[in-house]
């Protein structure tokens, strides 16, 4: 099967992680941090080496600060969770994944706001609007730096900087937070969490890190406090019922997947040996011939941005005839790439429903292609084949 569906989850992994887990699993799996003999020490030290390497590819100076989760959602829900109590304001947008907007809207229960920022059709929000949204109250800005939907690149520089700016007239313990959602960028687009000035930044290790399922994190810059949103266990403080703040045991409550988490390590010091950036552009090249082919058919309907360096490597589209409603439904599409051609995609809302109204796919959904890596140019023509079939079907 050709695998356009690195939205979900990156395939095929990196070369050489399954080889890293088994080694775990088979002869040295204890539990770190919990015992003093040899295989929990090795296991501690592989998942400690893993924690630098992670943490590498964002910038991040201290490793203790990039706590392991078992996916964005856990990190989002953690960050989100741990910053926001009564009386508290949050602004995000309307681009956003469920793992952001059902937490906010959860915590409306509590006695917290949210402002939810427009976007332009295209996905893109101005960052005037969103600081523009912050109230007194304020105490977080999170948003996606790519839309898993349309891959629409958000300006989380500019937005970053005038948080920055704005808690410089702020009293430390009314500090404004910001939160990124990494889950479509991270390990294919640069991200630098000093450069662009992130409070906590949430990622999947199964995409852009091209890490095993089941694995990510949560960076939280040194001096910010959150509250763990898991008590339990953690190798310390053991006589104390109270959880501990310390980083990151604290927060990583429960044996943690070993196994999981140094395959994760291995892939991220592939991607860093590779460079961030020549996977960026080595993505936008390969995405943009197809972007381009389907932009000229008849009865296709290409959403998110216009050109390729606006985004990731995702197009997502629709077979539809002129200004009417699409004629084959997105999961039909989907369907037929992959029995009749064996092209994986994704039909449908993506987890993201207030990202489709904002670029007129409410009632329609639409097909996500997103390519990674290890596609290649012959995949894309392939794909470029197909969709030109099938929009001939109508």
């Amino acid at each position: 099967m050709i695998y356009f569906d690195n939205g979900a989850t990156s395939f095929p992994k990196v070369p050489g992680m399954s080889r890293v887990m088994k080694e775990c699993i088979d002869r040295y799996c204890g539990n770190p941090g919990r015992s003093g003999h040899a295989m929990s020490v090795k296991t501690g030290e592989e998942v400690y080496r893993a924690r630098k390497s992670v943490a590498k590819v964002f910038g991040i100076k201290d490793p203790g600060r990039l706590v392991f989760t078992s996916n964005t959602t856990t990190a989002l829900n953690m960050g989100i969770r741990g910053v926001l109590g009564s009386g508290d304001h949050a602004v995000t947008t309307a681009m956003e994944h469920n793992s952001v907007l059902r937490p906010l809207r959860a915590l409306e229960d509590e006695g917290v706001s949210s402002s939810i920022v427009s976007c332009e059709s295209c996905g893109r929000a101005d960052p005037q609007a969103i600081t523009g949204a912050i109230r007194e109250n304020t105490r977080l800005v999170v948003m996606a730096h790519a839309s898993n939907v349309t891959g629409t690149l958000q300006d989380i520089e500019s937005v970053g900087h005038m948080i920055w700016k704005i808690n410089e007239n702020r009293d430390p313990e009314n500090r404004i937070l910001f939160i990124i959602d990494g889950a479509q960028s991270a390990g294919c687009v640069p991200i630098d969490v000093d450069e662009l000035k992130i409070d906590l930044l949430a990622v999947p290790g199964h995409k852009g890190l091209l890490g095993p399922l089941g694995t990510g994190a949560l960076y939280v810059r040194e001096g910010v406090n959150i509250y763990p949103t898991i008590a339990g266990g953690t190798g310390t403080a053991s006589k104390e019922r109270e959880q501990p703040l310390d980083f990151p045991e604290g927060f990583e409550a429960g044996t943690v997947n070993a196994p999981g988490i140094i395959g994760l390590g291995y892939s991220a010091e592939w991607v860093m040996k590779c460079g961030v950036e020549k996977i960026r552009k080595y993505e936008e090249e390969l995405i943009s011939p197809l972007q381009e082919a389907l932009l000229e058919m008849r009865n296709v309907r290409v959403y998110g941005p216009r050109y390729c360096e606006s985004k990731t490597a995702v197009v997502t589209f629709n077979i539809a005839s002129g200004a009417g409603p699409a004629r084959l439904g997105c999961e039909e599409v989907s369907d037929i790439l992959a029995r009749e051609y064996g092209i994986a995609t994704r039909g449908g809302y993506h987890c993201a429903g207030l990202a489709h109204k904002t670029i007129g796919t409410w009632d329609t959904g639409a097909v996500r292609l997103s390519a990674g890596p290890f596609n290649t140019r012959k995949e894309i023509k392939t794909a470029i084949d197909a969709i030109f079939k099938i929009s001939k079907m109508i």
